[in-house]
């Protein structure tokens, strides 16, 4: 269970340092017999860096509340 909490931890920090994401998609322009255009449109995931402190706590919590062996 402390891998767990550990590994929940390393999420919430990425989550808190990489605020955004930017990936492309590409979609057909021109789709005329053999020509074909094709374009590559950016889209936008963003977050608030709470989300990511958020998911710190809980991985805190995950790792606290463990079991000691």
């Amino acid at each position: 269970m402390k891998k767990a909490g550990i590994f929940i931890l390393v999420i919430g920090l990425i989550l808190t340092i990489f605020t955004a994401i930017t990936f492309f998609t590409r979609e057909k322009v021109v789709d005329i017999g053999s020509l074909k255009i094709t374009a590559n449109k950016p889209h936008h995931l963003s977050w608030s860096p709470l989300i990511g402190i958020a998911v710190m706590g809980v991985g805190g919590v995950v790792f606290f509340m463990s079991p000691k062996k």
